[in-house]
């Protein structure tokens, strides 16, 4: 086996994903992050786009909200608000909650209901551009 890391993402709803993976590439704050084993500790904030996950190989693609990164040269650890799988987003769905928030945005909210509305936008965008650019 080769050498790998242990991958951990964790939404407030589920642990989404835990194996033994290559490398990982995520969007820190800072910028763009590869992550390979033995990679020197780390802890940043992870912004919202695209997770990528190589593992035997083949290359497993996730949609991110933000969050947190722990790395350390023999794991990542990844707490987020939001993640999927690039197989399971369902566009429509995702177009929709995108068209049903702008179109909150349009109208006075509260700031609590505007940061609400806000991150939704952001999970719907992102989950978008993350499913057309890895569209089967």
């Amino acid at each position: 086996m080769a050498y790998t890391l242990q991958l951990e993402i964790v939404t407030p709803e589920a642990k989404i994903f835990s194996d033994y993976v290559e490398m990982v590439t995520l969007t820190g704050v800072a910028g763009d992050m590869g992550i390979l084993p033995g990679h020197e500790p780390v802890m940043t904030q992870l912004a919202a786009g695209e997770i990528t996950v190589r593992k035997e190989g083949q290359n497993i693609f996730l949609a991110v909200g933000d969050g947190f990164v722990q790395i350390t040269g023999e794991r990542v650890a990844v707490l987020t608000d939001m993640a999927i799988r690039a197989d399971d987003i369902d566009e429509a769905k995702a177009a929709q909650a995108m068209q049903q928030a702008e179109a909150r945005l349009t109208q006075k909210l509260s700031e609590a209901e505007s940061a609400t509305v806000h991150a939704a936008l952001v999970h719907a965008t992102t989950q978008l551009k993350v499913k057309q650019r890895h569209r089967k």
